[in-house]
């Protein structure tokens, strides 16, 4: 792709709680020509952002509908209950699904996490709209939250605190049932189809290539040593034996180069 066919713009949807700084700043480092243009969205409206082209990549949550789309897991996240501040959770460093049996647990509509029996505890009486709701009835003491740990520090309040939940992508036994406490995956998603020039850029980026990786826009090429080495000099071209540099050529004894001219007798007949 030359540098007229390159796009001036890449955009990259994100989803709350994911942090897209890092990236963003290896992207400026290396492409500085073309601007990354960041595109909040809800996790619901992830993929159908990038299907349907309004973004070229996203930082998504899985699980998710992936149906045309690729993926790259990135990190698994921390499952954490969010409590009040006073609440006896606090007492210990890390819960457990029976810890939470005996309170009632808010299960947003927009909960990331995959719940195959839904959340441990007493199931609320509505489900809340959002987390950002969910959140605001955690404060009013209605109940207690699980969510992924950077959508606990997305909705900080000082009145609210979180501890991890143990087991978290394990199977615990509870009351003679099998459930299995989820988490959360942050994964790169692009739509499926050959990946484009700056597709290849930020997926090496995500992966951590370096900058002289043969994927994406080929770097320029470094300058041969030679050619270094030359420049540096301004006397690289003089021959040995220049201006003070002694015999050149096949010496002093009458050769190119010294003091004495060589006779050449005639040919001798028959």
């Amino acid at each position: 792709m030359t540098g007229a066919e390159t796009p001036s713009s890449f955009r990259l949807a994100y989803v709350p709680g994911v942090t897209p700084a890092k990236w963003v700043r290896i992207w400026n480092e290396r492409l500085p020509d073309v601007s990354l243009a960041l595109l909040a969205v809800t996790a619901a409206e992830a993929a159908e952002a990038l299907r349907s082209g309004g973004a070229d990549a996203g930082l998504v949550r899985l699980p998710m509908d992936r149906t045309g789309l690729n993926t790259i897991p990135m990190y698994t996240e921390t499952t954490v209950v969010v409590v009040p501040k006073d609440h006896d959770v606090t007492a210990v460093d890390e819960v457990s699904v029976e810890d939470l049996a005996d309170f009632v647990l808010l299960h947003p509509l927009d909960d990331p996490l995959d719940w195959t029996a839904g959340p441990p505890g007493v199931p609320a009486k509505e489900r809340p709209a959002t987390t950002a709701d969910a959140i605001e009835l955690v404060a009013a003491g209605v109940g207690l939250l699980i969510v992924p740990q950077s959508l606990a520090r997305l909705h900080h309040r000082k009145d609210l605190t979180y501890r991890p939940l143990a087991g978290a992508g394990e199977t615990v036994d509870e009351a003679a049932e099998t459930a299995e406490v989820p988490q959360s995956r942050v994964a790169l998603a692009w739509p499926e189809g050959e990946p484009s020039e700056l597709m290849e850029e930020f997926i090496g980026i995500v992966r951590g290539r370096t900058v002289n990786s043969s994927r994406g826009r080929t770097p320029t090429p470094p300058q041969p040593k030679s050619a270094k080495a030359a420049a540096k000099r301004p006397d690289a071209r003089r021959k040995p034996g220049g201006v003070g540099g002694g015999a050149t050529g096949r010496g002093a004894r009458g050769g190119p180069g010294s003091g004495k001219t060589g006779k050449r007798g005639k040919p001798r007949g028959r």
